[in-house]
């Protein structure tokens, strides 16, 4: 046997090597990133649906191609996470500790609207970037006014409600529903709004609310609502209602047979399991949201995202989801470093291309968005929007 001999520096050499390898990866750097959302509790229905199965796709797609590009060379995510059991002060503490405790980089924004404003302050005084993407309110320049860190993308209250006047004002002009109006809010932050800032609207353009009443969030029994409505003998249902109370009014409303021609409801209208749920009973039912599915864009990131989580995303609220994880990429590439308050500024000054469309902040404010949405063949396509390409008419609900 021959033995081959090695000399003194040829080891040292192959020893320096193996350790600059072992070095460099032990050391490679990482970006912390946190999120607080629901996954059990009221809301857990909806986050589990746009929420965590984007934050999966987004972390697993960006750290596939090495990660987050740096001045200092890619940074993979590292993400730490926590369920806000929806609970708002669970939610606070979950912010807080990611802030404090976890020392992260950058968060996520919270699911829903009363969690971003309840977290707002705390996102504010340790200058992380809050894009919002599941929150709808009025006090946007209030809120913006205060807090240089916050932005939104999903649009107003007032925007969404006068999206629904107006297709009702539509129907009833083309003579295919009358004026009067049953109306439902949950009773939270996002329905106590959204009902106020439609009341007024319905009256300005001669619409009669015969029916006006909210329930509590996570009402296990809506029959009596659905009775209630039905007595009053509306020509068209509204209500401004979230994931769970949005399958359970609709399923009341087929066993009770509330026919209306327009009747909407507003979050999770557009998920799936919606349109998986009732079937052909989904036709012409109108909600929150919507999108162009048939976008190349759209078809992409469907495809994407059940590859990746094995489910299919809703037609609204996922898709703005993901668009504020793409923001907040863009951003912190477009800076190079983890500087929060640089990557604020970037957001603020710049144009970013979204799986939605191009979104450019005014105000802090994301000024085209989806409103209202319909069932049609199958898909939730958007049928109003505030700028947003390729809105499809309405057409009337048939009967159950």
């Amino acid at each position: 046997m021959k033995k081959v001999k090695l000399n003194g520096p040829l080891i040292a050499g192959v020893v320096a090597v193996a350790l600059a390898i072992s070095i460099s990866a032990v050391s490679a750097e990482t970006i912390k990133i946190g999120a607080s959302a629901p996954k059990t509790g009221p809301l857990a229905g909806g986050s589990t649906v746009s929420y965590w199965p984007n934050v999966k796709l987004w972390v697993e797609q960006v750290n596939a191609r090495g990660g987050i590009k740096l001045k200092s060379g890619k940074a993979k995510i590292e993400l730490i996470e926590y369920d806000d059991r929806t609970n708002p002060g669970e939610a606070i503490k979950n912010i807080q500790r990611l802030a404090t405790q976890d020392k992260v980089d950058f968060i996520l924004a919270p699911y829903g609207t009363g969690f971003n404003l309840a977290t707002a302050p705390i996102f504010a005084k340790f200058n992380y970037p809050l894009i919002t993407h599941t929150a709808i309110t009025d006090k946007t320049d209030a809120l913006t006014k205060r807090y240089p860190n916050i932005f939104f993308t999903l649009g107003s209250t007032t925007a969404f409600s006068v999206s629904v006047v107006n297709i009702l004002k539509k129907m009833r002009a083309d003579g295919k529903i009358g004026s009067r109006v049953a109306m439902v809010n949950v009773a939270d932050a996002f329905g106590i709004e959204m009902a106020n800032a439609a009341r007024p609207v319905f009256k300005k353009e001669g619409f009669k609310i015969v029916y006006d009443k909210s329930y509590p969030l996570g009402s296990p029994d809506l029959s009596p609502v659905i009775r209630g409505a039905k007595a009053s003998k509306p020509d068209a249902f509204v209500a401004w209602s979230y994931p769970p109370d949005t399958f359970g009014l609709t399923a009341q409303a087929k066993v009770q047979g509330l026919n209306v021609k327009a009747y909407y409801t507003a979050v999770a209208t557009a998920f799936p399991a919606f349109g998986g749920k009732f079937g052909k009973a989904a036709e012409g039912i109108l909600g929150a949201g919507g999108i162009n599915p048939d976008e190349a864009a759209m078809k992409e990131y469907f495809a994407a995202h059940r590859k990746v989580t094995g489910k299919t995303p809703d037609y609204w609220a996922s898709g703005m989801v993901y668009a504020s994880f793409q923001i907040l990429q863009k951003a912190i590439e477009g800076v190079g470093t983890k500087d929060r308050k640089a990557v604020i500024n970037y957001i603020k000054n710049n144009a970013f291309k979204t799986v939605m469309g191009p979104i450019k902040f005014k105000n802090q404010n994301n000024e085209k968005y989806w409103t209202v949405g319909q069932w049609q063949g199958g898909k939730f396509y958007g049928v109003s929007s505030t700028g947003r390409p390729g809105a499809r008419s309405v057409n009337a609900k048939p009967k159950w």
